[in-house]
């Protein structure tokens, strides 16, 4: 089991249950479930984790966004919650009525499991590309030829990854997917090849812009030959159309031969009809959607560039900025580049650059350490935990963001970027922008300009917008308290069980607590060793050690009084019980007695959570402590 098991065990948990998990996959920094019921799943629970960035729900999915760490969260979860390989992205049931939303999620599950080896081989291109275009390497040394072939081997025989891919999305065994991707990239059947070695049959569409020359038939029938090496769109389909076929199969073919014969039929069906119908019509029709793009890009590219730059966030923040991925890989593969999508490269310097810029500003030190590590993602490209951890609870800075992002995306649109390899994120994308061919690296100057024109503006505007608002904590406490006297709803109060300093329950040295995990309460620096019971009610829980009282007040109220950290350890020594489990207490009687220098001498706390348990079930817990002199510790709203 690995580091993270209790997380992951918290967010089973709070999910549903492993019952409730129909699916699961992960892409950078998301876990990304598909549940049976979304309503079982505990929102404000999971995104009050310790490690837990938020929660969002888009594109039919539920999403647990981690950070960058999430690979690590997602093994956990599987073994915790016996979700295997095969079935962790097996296709679902989306009960989402949008087709949007079932689109996105089919292209997310088909795309996700591989953008890191993805984003590795286009590194490597990249790189390869300029350490050619400086002379460092030679086109014609062995070192080159191994490299490309190490970093372009993934785009070339893409069909066959997202054949497998494919499959499990869909619920096609994996390895009739495979095949069907390593047969659209058979070498004797390509266009390319054919054209070399054969004359063609005769020409199919002639005279008009889908013109095809047929080299081979099958059974009389024509076979439009394609290049399907490093396409994308007919190997989904097919995929998509042999899942189908493989159901049909398995529901009419005996029993006694279902083993050889279901994948056989499977493949000779739909591949059969890939080659005759859907792989040219998906062919045709990425060429067309290419080309329609392009025409509406030619209109304005400094409006269609202003637009991805605006929108990239707020795109990422939902979770469908993968829709647009097919059209950034399908560009790359048709025209050689892609300069449609590329605006929203600026994105994550402006992301990175409002980080910064509040680092310096803010004089809260637990921001200040926030934007460290989510200015470092940002800088390689990972912005989630700067938009979730940051950007999005103070709004200001994710407007400043956008509009920084557009400014560039506008710029970038002007002077037409275009990036020629798929390549990594943030700096490292820097490379994917060499031209190959001409080794020209004109698009890399382009590109930092753009990404120092985002940030220098996201820098500047958070500086003069970005308010400090830091308030003293007495003082909102204040501000509730004026509040609750005109809050027409029922109330019940919890008086000060112990004498000491009132402080938030993020001080406790304890995650659990401090992540208001267990519950919603405030914790008490003591300075007299006795506990007095906060409310009327009944002693639900007297731990064996003494050190935790449960009790339920009259009116349903759970409250957990925890003497200490760790204190468990002690096994009940330095503690003085005054009442037993299932005692009926009055407001003001003593619980337990404990000694506060012995237990502190034997190396443990003695700060004490008071908490509300069940406070899901109230409209609000006001931590009524932190109000100095006041003898009420929390206030609940029914």
């Amino acid at each position: 089991m690995g580091k993270y098991e209790q997380l992951a065990k918290e967010i089973i948990k709070n999910v549903g249950g492993k019952e409730n998990i129909q699916s699961l996959t992960h892409c950078v920094t998301r876990l990304r479930f598909n549940l049976e019921d979304e309503t079982k799943a505990k929102d404000d629970v999971i995104k009050n984790m310790d490690g837990v960035v938020t929660v969002l729900k888009s594109a039919g999915q539920y999403q647990v966004v981690i950070g960058n760490h999430v690979s690590k969260v997602y093994e956990d979860v599987c073994e915790i919650a016996g979700i295997s390989s095969e079935s962790a992205n097996k296709q679902i049931d989306n009960k989402s009525n949008k087709l949007f939303d079932k689109v996105i999620d089919v292209i997310s599950g088909i795309f996700q499991p591989i953008l890191g080896v993805l984003t590795a081989a286009g590194m490597i291109k990249g790189f390869l590309a300029l350490f050619s275009a400086l002379g460092w390497v030679s086109a014609e040394s062995g070192t080159y030829m191994i490299l490309n072939a190490i970093g372009d081997g993934i785009f070339m025989y893409l069909p066959v990854i997202l054949g497998y891919t494919s499959a499990k999305k869909f619920g096609l065994k994996p390895f009739v997917g495979l095949l069907i991707g390593i047969t659209l990239c058979y070498p004797a059947i390509q266009e390319s090849t054919l054209s070399t070695t054969l004359n063609p049959l005769y020409i199919l569409f002639e005279g008009t812009s889908f013109a095809s020359p047929v080299y081979l038939e099958f059974l009389a029938l024509p076979i439009i030959s394609m290049n399907y090496t490093s396409t994308v769109i007919p190997v989904i389909l097919i995929c998509f159309v042999a899942a189908k076929f493989e159901k049909l199969f398995d529901n009419i073919v005996p029993e006694l031969v279902k083993f050889f014969f279901v994948p056989m039929l499977t493949l000779l069906f739909s591949l059969v009809l890939g080659f005759i119908v859907i792989g040219p019509v998906a062919t045709y029709a990425s060429t067309m959607i290419t080309d329609g793009i392009i025409a509406v890009r030619s209109f304005s590219p400094l409006i269609a560039g202003a637009i991805v730059g605006l929108t990239w966030q707020i795109l990422v923040i939902f979770g469908i900025h993968w829709g647009f991925l097919p059209v950034y890989i399908n560009n790359i593969s048709t025209l050689g580049y892609d300069n449609v999508m590329m605006p929203f490269f600026g994105t994550t310097f402006a992301t990175t650059a409002v980080v910064i810029a509040i680092m310096i500003k803010t004089k809260d030190k637990k921001l200040k350490r926030l934007c460290i590590p989510s200015a470092i993602s940002g800088v390689f490209g990972v912005t989630e935990p700067a938009i979730y951890g940051i950007l999005l609870p103070l709004k200001k800075p994710f407007i400043i963001s956008c509009i920084a992002s557009g400014v560039a995306g506008a710029y970038y649109g002007y002077a037409d970027l275009k990036e020629f390899i798929i390549g990594g994120l943030g700096i490292f994308e820097f490379p994917a922008m060499i031209d190959p061919a001409t080794k020209n690296v004109d698009n890399v100057i382009v590109g930092a300009i753009g990404a120092v024109i985002a940030m220098i503006i996201a820098f500047i505007l958070t500086l003069i917008f970005f308010k400090d608002k830091k308030i003293e904590e007495s003082k909102v406490a204040e501000t509730k308290k004026e509040a609750i006297k005109t809050f027409n709803k029922e109330k019940e109060v919890l008086i000060v069980p112990i004498e000491g300093t009132v402080v938030k329950l993020s001080e406790v040295p304890d995650d659990a607590f401090a992540q208001g995990i267990i519950g919603k309460g405030v914790a008490i620096i003591p300075s007299k060793g006795i506990v007095k019971s906060p409310v009327k009610g009944t002693v639900t829980t007297l731990f064996p050690t003494y050190h935790a009282i449960g009790l339920t007040s009259e009116s349903g109220v759970e409250i957990l009084i925890h003497v200490g950290m760790d204190t468990v350890n002690l096994q009940g020594q330095y503690f003085n019980p005054k009442i037993k489990q299932g005692d009926i207490v009055e407001i003001g009687d003593t619980l337990v007695e404990f000694d506060i220098k012995a237990i502190e001498e034997a190396g443990y706390s003695t700060i004490t959570p008071i908490v509300v348990t069940n406070y899901d079930k109230y409209f609000d817990v006001i931590e009524s402590g932190l109000i100095k002199n006041s003898k009420d510790l929390l206030t609940i709203i029914f």
